[in-house]
């Protein structure tokens, strides 16, 4: 099986397509949604109606449960908060049921799917004690699995773990060793945060037992125009720009 792992979709419907338009060409058997369907950007309807029609498996991320009126978003900044409620005006009934019924994790064909750490949405793992606690869980999940798919911190990375070693991988493509358990971030589509604009993705091949990390090229300008003209906070767009 070759899977298509997205995550902080962020209701950027020009990076998504993109995106999309490039798995086309892959051969991907299954999409993977990590959570963050919508916020921050302003077609959060059309982004959950893709999900939706695409057959997606999907978690709650923090900004899905705040929008749909799941949790409030009191640790949010200001920005994020007023895209958030944004977002909960202009939601249809619809896609408002369908990320109320989000699993906040789950367990799919040897894989572990979160948003932001296991057992908690909300949790950034930056640390590596954060890492190392977090493929020390994975011991103690069902089926015990070895493979940690998380979003939430927009940042495109992989480690792996073999009893006290923890190991920050590094490059574009990652052989999966037997014996070790790997914490993967496939990146955000909707808005970067590593420096690099582009939208972020990965595609994990089961049968070669390998994780390839791309960006795709999107439209920015229509999409920071977007923002502008929904009224968002400007701040929202021009971070786009910068991939921060």
């Amino acid at each position: 099986m070759r899977y298509a792992v997205l995550s902080d979709i962020h209701g950027n419907l020009e990076a998504l397509t993109a995106v999309l338009d490039r798995i086309a060409g892959m051969g991907a058997d299954r999409l993977l949604c990590l959570g963050d369907l919508v916020g921050y950007n302003a077609n959060p309807n059309e982004c959950v109606d893709i999900a939706r029609s695409e057959n997606m498996v999907c978690v709650m991320g923090n900004h899905d449960s705040a929008a749909c009126g799941l949790t409030e978003p009191v640790n949010f900044n200001p920005w994020a908060k007023q895209a958030v409620l944004w977002t909960q005006l202009h939601l249809t009934g619809r896609n408002r049921t369908f990320l109320r019924g989000l699993k906040r994790e789950t367990a799919l064909d040897g894989l572990f799917l979160c948003h932001g750490a296991i057992h908690d949405t909300d949790r950034y793992l930056l640390s590596r004690n954060d890492v190392r606690e977090t493929i020390g869980l994975m011991a103690e999940l069902p089926g015990s699995p070895r493979i940690c798919l998380h979003g939430h911190t927009h940042l495109q990375m992989a480690f792996s773990g073999f009893g006290p070693e923890l190991l920050r991988e590094f490059g574009d493509e990652l052989r999966l060793l037997s014996g070790r358990r790997y914490l993967i971030n496939p990146g955000a589509v909707g808005q970067p945060r590593d420096g690099d604009a582009r939208a972020a993705f990965l595609i994990y091949d089961s049968g070669e037992e390998r994780v390839t990390f791309h960006r795709a090229e999107y439209d920015i300008t229509s999409c920071q125009d977007k923002i502008i003209g929904a009224g968002l906070p400007p701040r929202l767009a021009e971070r786009l720009t910068m991939g921060w």
